[in-house]
């Protein structure tokens, strides 16, 4: 995936958030960015990874159990030299979740290159012990109940022009057999105008 850089305006539980997800039964794995001011203490935009394995949530490297290889790409780097403005320049960043087919260990892959950042082991999980059965694409924001919904990228319903959405691209989900899934049939989700996302669902992804 590679998506557009934002910084949109959070305040107290508030978050919101880009994301690649992918999922088979209790077992999850995520890549993207997230506002989020509770977890982080600050309002940057930063890489954020989290995980669930059974009853396991985890953000980042809070568990020991993600393994990380490269130290020059944190899983919790700020992107606040390199964010897009509406109109203007946009950056983006391109993230990758690739399972490795001889030990089964789930790799965040980054940027064009496909520098190995760390490893989920596959020891781990449970339910992604194989190939997921669902990916999901988009941006997510949350507000506690009652008060009003954060912004999500750009703030702006897609106008299909780049320079003005907020956006994920080049979305590549392979099957087991290292074939690409056609992305173009997808249903697409939204909820309260700022939740917008794209998913598919696959019997091996």
């Amino acid at each position: 995936m590679a998506t557009s850089l934002y910084n949109p305006h959070v305040e107290g539980k508030q978050h919101s958030a880009c994301r690649l997800k992918i999922q088979r039964g209790r077992d999850a794995l995520q890549i993207g960015w997230r506002v989020d001011p509770t977890l982080y203490e600050n309002n940057k935009t930063r890489l954020f990874i989290p995980y669930k394995a059974g009853k396991i949530h985890c953000f980042n490297t809070l568990f020991p159990s993600f393994i990380l290889v490269n130290k020059e790409i944190p899983v919790d780097m700020s992107y606040e030299v390199h964010l897009s403005q509406r109109g203007g320049t946009i950056w983006e960043d391109t993230m990758y979740i690739d399972r490795d087919l001889e030990n089964g260990n789930w790799w965040l892959l980054m940027e064009e290159n496909y520098t190995k950042i760390g490893f989920w082991p596959q020891r781990i999980f449970t339910d992604l012990v194989g190939f997921s059965s669902n990916v999901e694409w988009g941006g997510v924001a949350y507000s506690p109940s009652g008060v009003p919904e954060p912004p999500m990228g750009l703030s702006n319903f897609p106008n299909e022009y780049f320079d003005y959405d907020g956006y994920c691209r080049s979305i590549a989900p392979l099957n087991e057999k290292g074939k690409t899934v056609e992305v173009h049939k997808v249903i697409r989700h939204t909820d309260n105008f700022f939740y917008v996302q794209g998913f598919i669902q696959t019997t091996s992804i």
